[in-house]
């Protein structure tokens, strides 16, 4: 697989165990930079959802780099939630045209929960079989360590009012090196730094909704965030153009994780959603996007 040009180019106390094509992206030389350097810190984690569903995380284009994403997918239940999204992660395609996985099928994965809120992944070797650079390398463990710990948080496994904290094992061993890169085998946390400035959540990708009110809902990493929305119609001929624009507020509740929501009322047809954090000080404008149906 060739990934080693992505980032020089762009950007339950107990026990539970069970036993892709990359699209080429890339971040610029600051951004690797910080996904590098900048401390591992606390990000929000999800809150209970149905089981249904499991939390993936995705790295998706954002701006002129890349990022984490998320999307929920379907759980068939047949092992625990962490093993169920991690392995969806590692074979399954997203959603969303515009993200992707460095990771491949794994041979043998397992999981397993301390009681002290400690998630243990047990990969095998062959899911690091792509070449990435150290940036891209970075990001791809701390997809893992986002995709493990929402899981267990949004099953309602572990404590979501504590850290969580990720240990990865390669074949039952520590110091293996993902991607020849990063250093596994002592507990990670959720970077911050890593999260998509500004996503969009509902709806998913290339979902059909009733015609009517459409409520959309997402998430900006700066909380009180003023956010700019777009609504394209698309015509047969695949032609966008502008149909509704905007804007809305990120909570600025403590712990909501700057998430907002809005409700427009939409005729049948086809559409896009764009939702952009403007730029800030310091920082690029950052953009997401969303295609959907009504009808």
């Amino acid at each position: 697989m060739l990934v080693s040009a992505l980032a020089s180019a762009l950007l339950l106390n107990g026990c539970i165990a069970d036993g892709g094509t990359v699209e080429p992206a890339s971040t610029p030389e600051a951004a690797r930079q910080q996904v590098q350097n900048t401390p591992s810190s606390n990000a929000p984690l999800e809150t209970t959802q149905a089981s249904s569903k499991v939390p993936v995380y995705w790295i998706g284009r954002n701006g002129s780099g890349v990022a984490l994403h998320r999307e929920f997918r379907d759980n068939p239940g047949t092992e625990n939630p962490i093993t169920t999204a991690l392995r969806t992660m590692m074979t399954a395609k997203p959603l969303d045209h515009d993200f992707f996985t460095p990771w491949q099928a794994p041979g043998d994965l397992a999981t397993s929960i301390s009681g002290k809120n400690v998630v243990t992944v047990d990969v095998s070797r062959d899911a690091f079989n792509s070449n990435l650079d150290a940036g891209m390398a970075q990001l791809a463990v701390q997809q893992l360590v986002y995709t493990a710990t929402a899981a267990a948080a949004s099953s309602g496994l572990i404590d979501s009012g504590q850290q969580i904290q990720v240990v990865i094992l390669v074949d039952g061993h520590k110091d293996f090196m993902a991607f020849g890169q990063v250093k596994l085998g002592t507990p990670m946390v959720r970077d911050a730094s890593t999260v998509a400035p500004v996503w969009i959540i509902d709806p998913q990708e290339d979902l059909t909704l009733a015609s009517g009110p459409v409520k959309f809902n997402g998430r900006a990493t700066i909380e009180g965030a003023k956010l700019k929305w777009q609504i394209f119609r698309e015509a047969a001929s695949g032609e966008k153009a502008l149909y509704l624009d905007g804007g809305t507020t990120a909570s600025s509740v403590p712990g909501q994780g700057g998430i907002f929501s809005f409700t427009v009322s939409l005729g049948t047809g086809r559409y896009e959603l764009r939702v952009t954090l403007p730029a800030q000080a310091g920082e690029t404008a950052s953009t997401d996007t969303r295609s959907f149906n009504v009808g």
